[in-house]
């Protein structure tokens, strides 16, 4: 388990993350949100332990996070920080070393890994000379080749198409079910949602929002609902309550203020012709972010 306690970490006098806490559970996936500059990279250091912080502290399994927690850790970062110059071989060798792995063990593991994630036959090419999808396998490959207990993701799907991206999906439950503490961060909102039981959203170093996603969306007073059928989106738009409605090419999408207004909408749409979808949605989490930040996250 993995608990963030009331952490601070000033550089000079700018305060990159103000009285920070959370807690992530063995087999948990938590997500860690926020624009640039919000304070998730210095966060990530001091769970790494390269940051001390100013106060509070970050504890793994009840210890204070420290060196002698390397080997348990495994982190994937969002930028790329492979020696392109090496051959694939090597950096996994050298990344399984720097967590001191058995030469045996680690060899069974670079191709264990290599043949899950179809590129076994990139073993002895360099990395320069890989795809940016394919750089990004190693990079993951790096992260959890030694089977760490504690997975920090910081955007793992760049690059990748939507095969590769199920696949890394797939490998990331797998940590999970086996007790894995995983903390993911990403741009997009649907992948968040896809993984991650409870987040955090920060804003100038602070925690803003956090919770388990269904606790928020459930808090969140906006809803949308959908409809096919032969309504009018002027009218709709009349209806009290009703803040937008969105033409997408097969359906219409009404944004209301809160649930109270459902009815109104409801009446209105049982007087028209061929409808054949009417169904009221809780906000997605871009839409929460972005009532809480009032920024769109997603790029």
């Amino acid at each position: 388990m993995l608990r963030v306690d009331n952490v601070t970490k000033r550089y000079g006098e700018l305060v990159a993350v103000n009285k920070l806490s959370f807690e992530v559970k063995k087999g948990e996936i938590f997500g860690l949100l926020g624009l640039n500059g919000a304070g998730k990279t210095t966060t990530f250091r001091m769970i790494l332990n390269l940051f001390t912080p100013d106060e509070g502290h970050v504890y793994l399994n009840d210890d204070v996070i420290g060196y002698e927690h390397s080997n348990e850790i495994g982190f994937l970062s969002e930028e790329r920080s492979l020696l392109v110059k090496m051959t694939v071989l090597d950096q996994l060798t050298y990344y399984g070393k720097l967590k001191s792995l058995p030469t045996e063990e680690l060899l069974k593991s670079i191709d264990y890994w290599l043949n899950r994630f179809n590129i076994t036959k990139y073993k002895n090419k360099k990395i320069k000379e890989l795809s940016k999808g394919n750089q990004q396998k190693i990079q993951f490959i790096s992260a959890i080749i030694h089977n760490p207990k504690l997975l920090i993701l910081d955007e793992p799907f760049n690059g990748l198409d939507p095969i590769n991206v199920e696949l890394f999906k797939e490998v990331i439950l797998e940590f999970k079910s086996k007790g894995a503490t995983i903390i993911f961060s990403s741009h997009r909102m649907e992948h968040v949602e896809m993984f991650c039981e409870k987040l955090v959203i920060l804003v100038d170093g602070e925690s803003i929002l956090s919770g388990y996603i269904r606790d928020i969306k459930n808090s969140f007073s906006q809803q949308n609902i959908f409809i096919k059928g032969d309504i009018i989106p002027e009218d709709v738009s009349k209806i009290e309550g009703v803040i937008k409605v969105i033409n997408h090419t097969d359906r219409f999408e009404v944004k209301i203020k809160n649930k109270n207004h459902v009815k109104d909408v409801f009446n209105y749409t049982s007087k028209c012709d061929n409808v054949s979808l009417f169904e009221v949605e809780l906000p997605s989490l871009n839409e929460i972010f972005v009532s809480k930040v009032g920024v769109n996250y997603e790029k």
